[in-house]
């Protein structure tokens, strides 16, 4: 079963690519999708471990295999690519199943404990430190903001630095949701002039959790709804962490970016394989 899991990976990858029209050396023994492919498999397995990963791909898959450090260097260069292949699974969902409901929330990623901030080599200032709601502390890191389908798949990530509030990154996000489609969220994207102008501009209902203070009160049903949605997506989020080790490695931010991907794809392909 878990080499059917790694086989299944392995053509979605394959087959985007060659989609994509993806075009490399004819004589590279290693290929971009193996690349990828062993990616997805050290988050999906191993959380994150590329090196176990590479070891079970040699072992039960690829009778050549690169090294560590080529691995890391090709798939730093994929970045951009790893990202479209993210996004096109997620077009998938968006017009060929024609999904028309939608849940946004984000979720905090760390990079080091607060006491540790100061000797940081991954990232330094203010910016990235954020304040965690839910679990009522401080973090100093990212943060992840997720679009899923009402099946909790995601379609749509945009990562942040910590400090930022969800209802400002809700503004510059890019969103690619099919027109009539609804969005639901949390009462942390409040903003009354921001609905008024997706409904306008994107065609996009926001369905946005309301405070007891609301000026926008919603009816016991819709707020019913509301919440239904936001404990989908928070399903999702709490599998998502649970691919994470408790500290991420990574030698460089970009490093540190790249795995915060992989997890997020590694939970998305794991949902349709």
């Amino acid at each position: 079963m878990l080499q059917d899991k790694v086989i299944g990976i392995y053509c979605i990858v394959d087959d985007i690519l060659k989609e994509m029209n993806h075009k490399e050396h004819r004589n590279r023994k290693f290929s971009d999708s193996q690349v990828l492919s062993t990616a997805l498999v050290s988050a999906m397995l191993f959380n994150g471990n590329q090196s176990k990963a590479l070891s079970y791909m040699k072992s039960h898959m690829c009778k050549t295999m690169i090294n560590k450090s080529g691995f890391t260097k090709r798939l730093h260069r994929l970045k951009e690519l790893l990202l479209s292949i993210f996004f096109s699974i997620g077009r998938v969902f968006k017009y060929i199943h024609c999904e028309m409901e939608y849940i946004i929330d984000s979720f905090p990623v760390r990079v080091c404990h607060n006491i540790r901030i100061s000797r940081s080599k991954l990232i330094k200032g203010e910016s990235y430190r954020g304040y965690n709601a839910s679990k009522r502390e401080y973090f100093y890191g990212f943060k992840v903001q997720l679009i899923t389908t009402k099946s909790g798949i995601p379609v749509e990530m945009y990562l942040v630095e910590g400090k930022e509030h969800d209802s400002q990154i809700l503004q510059r996000m890019y969103h690619d949701l099919p027109a009539e489609s609804v969005l639901y969220g949390d009462s942390g994207y409040t903003d009354y002039e921001l609905e008024d102008l997706f409904k306008e501009t994107e065609q996009v209902r926001l369905q946005i959790a309301r405070k007891t203070n609301s000026k926008r009160k919603d009816r016991p049903y819709v707020a019913y709804i509301k919440d239904t949605m936001r404990k989908i997506i928070e399903t999702s989020i709490s599998q998502i962490c649970s691919l994470m080790p408790r500290h991420i490695n990574a030698v460089t931010t970009n490093g540190f970016i790249i795995k915060l991907i992989l997890f997020v794809m590694a939970f998305q392909i794991k949902q349709i394989i």
